[in-house]
């Protein structure tokens, strides 16, 4: 295997180890680099491939989070007939992005895998929102990601200064960087995220500039733009799949398309981690249990008349605080149907087996 090939796509120790039980038995493996409905793009030591997912690889999935996703490395060999490569397994993930499958189903969904930064991309105009940072935030750092916000559009904002201070209120310590592509201002400082190897995803609600800016890194019109609607600077979707975008100058890049209900999967960690500031708060509260109600000798709530705690800060915890509850419910329930299903399935196997024997 052409292992220097490999590591421009991100190839390193972590992924050796894991591929030896599969190379041992003649294996090769790739890394997907774009998803459309059932086939996949993935690139290997001789160069790009299509590729689809084994039966037994699909009926051994117990949901979507088993199948590959964009930025997976994956299990792969290639079939004499047709020239087909068939992806039979995927390789653990050292990252994973992941949120909530939009509509009602309880289902995770990974947004990509194998990040190394996550760019958190609001643009300097109707769409910037410290609480849409907030959530973000969450998901960035539940996935084991580096999370660096990025505030586009600079040259069409007078308070750049400002926005910037606004933000480090409510993610102090990460990383934020105001550019504009359309002056150049700032690109540079975000070249420190694409070394060799590395891995940045882009997250972002749809016309903050995403494929505008994956469109300079890559040095070509690699994606489609559409303009901002003046009435209220929104830009529709320009990208309908996730895909994986080698750069000329190293790194790699992984665009996402514009998410309208990004919903959270898990998180209580990450919660606890963004909002540090109100759950040190917490922790002082007279009883340990205190739901910063009613109850006496609240420090969260006397902060809140104080003006300590930002009250639109702290209805946005408390937003979030029940929705991760609520997900948990859901998980824990779907948990239960699952092994039930499964445990049905293998009761119906013994059953056949046992049938068989006496025959």
């Amino acid at each position: 295997m052409n292992v220097a090939d490999l590591t421009t796509f991100g190839w390193n120790e972590f992924f050796e180890v894991n591929l030896k039980s599969y190379a041992d038995m003649g294996f090769t493996c790739g890394r997907v680099t774009l998803e459309h409905r059932n086939l996949f793009r993935v690139y290997t030591q001789n160069g790009e491939v299509n590729a689809e997912i084994s039966g037994k690889l699909r009926h051994e999935a117990s949901s979507r989070k088993d199948l590959p996703a964009v930025g997976d490395w994956v299990v792969i060999r290639a079939q004499p007939e047709g020239g087909r490569v068939m992806i039979h397994a995927v390789l653990p993930r050292r990252t994973s992005f992941a949120r909530k499958i939009a509509g009602s189903r309880t289902e995770e969904q990974i947004v990509g895998a194998n990040v190394d930064t996550v760019f958190l991309l609001t643009s300097l105009n109707q769409d910037f929102s410290l609480r849409r940072i907030e959530r973000y935030l969450i998901i960035a750092w539940e996935s084991g990601t580096k999370p660096v916000i990025i505030l586009s559009k600079s040259d069409l904002c007078d308070r750049v200064a400002d926005s910037i201070n606004e933000i480090q209120s409510v993610a102090r310590g990460v990383p934020i960087h105001a550019i504009s592509v359309v002056t150049g201002s700032g690109l540079q400082d975000i070249e420190q995220y694409f070394k060799r190897g590395q891995t940045v995803a882009l997250l972002g609600s749809s016309g903050v500039g995403k494929s505008t800016l994956i469109n300079h890194l890559a040095g070509v019109d690699r994606l489609r733009v559409q303009t901002v609607r003046e009435h209220d600077d929104r830009g529709r979707h320009t990208t309908t799949h996730r895909q994986l975008v080698l750069l000329p100058a190293g790194g790699l890049v992984l665009d996402t398309p514009g998410m309208r209900e990004l919903q959270l999967w898990d998180g209580d960690e990450s919660l606890q981690l963004v909002f540090d500031d109100i759950e040190a708060l917490a922790e002082r509260c007279y009883f340990g249990d205190c739901q910063h109600q009613d109850e006496p000798r609240c420090v969260v709530r006397e902060a809140l008349a104080a003006g300590t705690i930002d009250a639109g800060r702290y209805q946005s915890y408390e937003k979030l605080q029940k929705e991760l509850k609520y997900q948990a419910r859901r998980r824990d329930k779907l948990s239960e149907i699952v092994e039930k299903k499964k445990w049905k399935k293998l009761s119906r196997l013994a059953t056949e087996r046992a049938r068989l024997k006496r025959r």
